[in-house]
């Protein structure tokens, strides 16, 4: 994620909203404590997930990849007291976490997390729901959006993260790289939807799907 000028990267972290205590603890003891740490989500993909998630006034979301649970927060702030975010990851030790995390926030008691394999886990669910964020193995991308879009109401939004994959969709060479550049071309054919995708961080796509 590291083709985005650092300085412009900084500028828009600073003009962006806060997103509060804990999180920024969540962010902390993330680069302290778990692999790979630069797959949390941070400020401003956090905050624009609130936002999206506020503007459609989702009350059911859906989440593949909870990884440290804050993207999991930053949208469940979203939500009203009776709404309800489900997500799902396989990482024990991610999903201790996260636990941990979800137990110390006010908007904990509208996460259900469910660990497993997230194809598994997305037979057990149904719709209708508001919104889905994606962000799990990339050679499944396209596997649980064709699970998801379904249970999406008419309206709702699908977030799919990573998908310019730090520049390498313009010249894939393994099966990652070749997952998503094929799951943004299929995206980018899929008359059920409308998408526009976007360079913030490592390339976010907003899928809309369109009303019956």
């Amino acid at each position: 994620m590291d083709f985005i000028n650092e300085d412009i990267e900084d500028y828009a972290h600073e003009h962006t909203a806060r997103e509060g205590a804990l999180l920024e603890q969540l962010e902390k003891e993330t680069y302290e404590t778990l692999e790979i740490p630069q797959m949390t989500t941070g400020r401003i993909e956090g905050r624009f997930l609130k936002m999206l998630a506020q503007l459609i006034g989702a009350k059911r979301i859906l989440e593949i990849g909870t990884f440290g649970g804050y993207a999991s927060l930053s949208m469940a702030e979203a939500l009203p007291d009776d709404g309800e975010l489900i997500t799902c990851d396989v990482d024990p030790i991610a999903i201790e976490f996260a636990k941990r995390f979800f137990a110390k926030s006010e908007h904990g008691k509208k996460i259900t997390l469910l660990e497993g394999p997230a194809l598994e886990s997305l037979k057990t669910l149904s719709g209708p729901l508001d919104m889905a964020f994606i962000d799990a193995d990339k050679e499944n991308y396209w596997n649980y959006y064709e699970a998801i879009l379904p249970m999406i109401r008419p309206g709702g939004l699908i977030v799919v993260d990573n998908v310019l994959w730090s520049g390498r969709v313009l010249n894939p060479v393994d099966a990652s790289d070749k997952a998503i550049h094929q799951f943004n071309e299929k995206i980018k054919s899929d008359t059920r939807v409308e998408s526009v995708l976007l360079t913030v961080r490592d390339g976010i796509y907003c899928i809309r799907k369109r009303p019956a």
